[in-house]
């Protein structure tokens, strides 16, 4: 038969933080009044106070003490029979009865990170739970879908420092009073409130803005997409400028029809390409690469990629391809990849995904990069001269 052992106020408390970890999003998000931890201590048996009496009583005393501080702890009690020790009291179990108090038994700093994050949002629910002032949102709707985004964003809404909390109120507040304002982030009229506030915390303000309005939409002018290019050919420069940062919106307006675009991630690359004819090269800026689809004569004309050898630059390289189909890459096989084996360094953060655009040569290459352990090849390590004749023969130049 089974036996249990006793069950000691740490072991108790250790449960406790377990349960506040695991359910105070939920908690917060729709109260936890009346959540319930019970706890069975096991108390000991006749034998175990035969070889350890001094051990039973110091645990029984452990949990009358407890039950002495800790009003909240709701121990219950049972006589026991002990020939070693006479008749005593043991503890048989012991009772919690909402969020608070076991976050409380759980200690201090459990209780503490608890507290603020239940005070925040009782604080949420009661700013922007009535939806009067705000017409396109539903009451009822409204309620069920602030509480869904607290506990989806219960993490951030506890780890906020307390002047970003109370940043937050108003920025949500005004989002939804403004619609449509087409303001940009600098205009917004709010203390404390400026761009790379909410570049930190746009996930939290869209959650909450969405929960509270009903719009996925904040109204706010987003920032352009800005592009660096280079037109290797001179006869292909506006104005006389062969170096540009411009807008998508700005380079797709350009009349010009380039017989090739060279997209390249590092920029040092981009700088040192020689005047070509019909050509351009393009800094991709990384994941950006995917707005060059939104320039015609990009899209539509023939595209030579490269980027680092690494899951990245595969990654990369499938964004561009899935908005630009006619695009090749150079320099990101085998060949390449293995003769530059002295010059590998670890990738940071490998990207995981699935690439279908992919050439079976590119894919190859790419399985070949994850199982030597996500290594990276930089495209600055790689002979330039060598690189420059590779890019020239992929563009069909001279």
């Amino acid at each position: 038969m089974a036996t249990h052992s006793m069950v000691t106020v740490t072991e108790a408390q250790q449960r406790a933080r377990k349960m506040v970890e695991g359910g105070q999003r939920q908690w917060a998000a729709t109260g936890g009044e009346t959540v319930r931890l019970e706890v069975v201590l096991h108390p000991p048996t006749e034998r175990t106070v035969q070889l350890d009496v001094v051990g039973a009583i110091a645990w029984t005393q452990s949990w009358r003490e407890l039950a002495s501080t800790d009003p909240s702890a709701d121990v219950t009690w049972t006589d026991r029979q002990w020939p070693s020790a006479g008749r005593q009291s043991v503890p048989q179990r012991c009772v919690l009865v909402g969020a608070d108090a076991i976050a409380a038994f759980a200690g201090s700093g459990v209780a503490r990170s608890w507290r603020t994050l239940r005070d925040r949002a009782a604080r949420l629910r009661a700013e922007f739970s009535c939806a009067a002032d705000f017409p396109s949102a539903d009451p009822e709707t409204a309620v069920s879908a602030l509480a869904a985004a607290i506990r989806t964003h219960a993490g951030k809404l506890q780890l906020l420092r307390e002047k970003d909390f109370e940043t937050l109120i108003p920025v949500i507040s005004w989002l939804a009073e403004h619609p449509t304002s087409g303001w940009r982030i600098r205009q917004l009229p709010i203390r404390g409130i400026d761009t790379k506030w909410l570049e930190r915390h746009r996930s939290i303000v869209e959650g909450l803005h969405t929960a509270v309005t009903g719009r996925s939409s904040l109204g706010l002018l987003a920032s352009p997409t800005q592009l660096r290019v280079r037109f290797l050919d001179p006869t292909m420069r506006p104005g006389g400028m062969s170096d540009v940062s411009a807008s998508v919106d700005e380079l797709a307006a350009l009349d010009i029809v380039p017989h090739v675009v060279f997209v390249f991630e590092n920029l040092e690359t981009v700088l040192a390409m020689p005047d070509t004819p019909h050509a351009v090269v393009v800094h991709g800026g990384g994941y950006a690469a995917r707005s060059l689809s939104a320039v015609p004569w990009i899209q539509d004309g023939r595209v030579v990629y490269w980027g680092d050898l690494d899951s990245d630059g595969f990654a990369i390289l499938h964004a561009l391809r899935s908005g630009c189909p006619n695009v090749t890459s150079v320099l990101m096989d085998d060949d390449t990849l293995f003769a530059y084996r002295d010059l590998w360094v670890p990738e940071t953060k490998p990207a995981a995904g699935v690439y279908p655009t992919l050439t079976p040569t590119e894919l190859r290459t790419l399985e070949h990069i994850r199982s030597e352990g996500n290594v990276r090849l930089e495209q600055e390590r790689i002979d330039w001269q060598f690189a420059l004749g590779k890019l020239r023969d992929a563009a069909g130049v001279v």
